[in-house]
């Protein structure tokens, strides 16, 4: 993946929508399968579908392909700093490094993002990912673009009988934790299951994105 890593995302998108404050914010599967579907490389596949009796979105990706389901939308953090989601993945990449570009591939990644239009030098992003090597707690620079840190939520193949998992972050306390940031607002959310530089197919869900007071 090159420089145009979805990591940062920030000046890919073009409307902003107006600043929102709320106890809470909910997107929905019927929601972000709405949202704006931005490609790097080739095609993940998102579909509205179901996953143990609960709503999802499906995520296929078939060794090439890295593209993602983007929201630019201004979210007061003053007001709701917590985010919540759930997501569930089928099964990981198999022997790469993703500290370095050939294995820059995750099955399930949620970003959000800090984002100044004119300034694009001063963007930041925070990726909660699920990786397939890098150990749960770990986290580290993206490798195409260091303005992007990634933060590893779960890890490895999923237990047999497999289950949702429900995280939950203060983005807050983590800007100013891997970026040194006090951020009051981000810009933009995005949900992304890649695979272009390490070849490997791989398979996500993704249910319910939440943002809520403290």
């Amino acid at each position: 993946m090159n420089v145009r890593n979805p990591a940062i995302l920030a000046w890919s998108i073009t409307l902003l929508l107006p600043a929102v404050a709320a106890d809470e914010l909910v997107f929905t599967p019927e929601d972000i399968i709405e949202w704006e579907h931005h490609s790097f490389e080739g095609q993940t596949r998102y579909a509205l579908s179901e996953r143990e009796g609960e709503a999802a979105i499906h995520a296929v990706c078939n060794q090439n392909s890295a593209s993602g389901l983007f929201l630019e939308k201004t979210i007061d953090l003053e007001q709701t700093p917590i985010l919540e989601w759930r997501w569930w993945v089928d099964s990981v990449h198999q022997g790469i490094d993703e500290t370095e570009r050939s294995g820059d591939d995750y099955p399930a990644r949620l970003y959000a993002v800090d984002r100044y239009r004119f300034q694009v030098w001063r963007t930041r992003a925070l990726n909660y990912v699920w990786a397939s090597e890098m150990a749960v707690g770990a986290d580290w620079p993206n490798a195409w673009q260091q303005r992007a840190h990634m933060v590893a939520l779960q890890s490895g193949e999923p237990e047999a009988e497999g289950h949702w998992r429900i995280e939950r972050r203060n983005l807050r306390e983590d800007f100013q934790r891997f970026h040194g940031r006090d951020v009051s607002e981000i810009d933009a959310l995005a949900i992304m299951t890649d695979c272009d530089d390490a070849r490997q197919s791989t398979a996500a869900w993704y249910g319910e994105i939440r943002l809520m007071a403290e």
